[in-house]
């Protein structure tokens, strides 16, 4: 999907597929969907990026999520 942003500026916003909920972001972390809501409201933020389509709406990108976790890595060297 390509969106048009005001200048003329072309951005490809993720597809549906991309997109999970808090739910199915729990579920595939294997933790509580509190824990996923706690995390984002948490200052600093704790947990991945997120999408708010709505005040009620929070969706997750795969891709920001797979970064995230990437990034939470640690190795036993540096540990």
């Amino acid at each position: 999907m390509r969106l048009r942003l005001l200048a003329g500026v072309e951005a490809t916003a993720p597809t549906d597929a991309e997109l999970i909920t808090t739910e199915e972001l729990a579920k595939m972390l294997r933790v509580d969907p509190s824990s996923i809501r706690r995390w984002r409201t948490a200052r600093p933020v704790q947990g991945p990026p997120f999408i708010q389509l709505s005040e009620r709406v929070i969706m997750y990108s795969i891709e920001d999520v797979r970064e995230w976790l990437v990034s939470r890595r640690t190795t036993p060297e540096a540990a």
